[in-house]
């Protein structure tokens, strides 16, 4: 079992910067490979970025590519993500996914709104 707490949303401008955290309590959370999905209003939750449980692998959606990265620190047991060039389109609630075999394990989510 896993729990997740998401942390570091907030309200921006276009072209600034957050960074969030999604920090772990549980047993063996660097088994877990972890990624980060949004939801915005009126839209399906959609993937954003993965990391492996190693922190050596890390996958990004086209629509973050270059602007987001995905880390982990395993010492800590919190897995961030690092968002740059902030535009309008990325503002949703952003949740925090833990997974390894068929355990899927989410957060509650932190809201990110980007103005104009």
């Amino acid at each position: 079992q896993v729990h997740l707490v998401e942390s570091g949303g907030g309200l921006v401008q276009a072209g600034g910067s957050l960074r969030l955290s999604c920090a772990a309590s549980g047993r063996a959370f660097s088994d877990y490979a972890c990624g980060w999905f949004r939801q915005a209003p009126g839209k399906e939750r959609e993937w954003v970025a993965g990391i492996s449980w190693s922190g050596g692998m890390t996958y990004y959606a086209d629509s973050v590519k270059g602007r987001f990265t995905i880390s982990r620190d395993n010492t800590k047991d919190t897995v961030y993500l690092q968002m740059n060039s902030l535009r309008p389109e990325d503002t949703a609630v952003y949740y925090c996914h833990a997974a390894i075999d068929a355990l899927r394990f989410w957060g509650q989510g932190t809201q990110v709104t980007v103005s104009a």
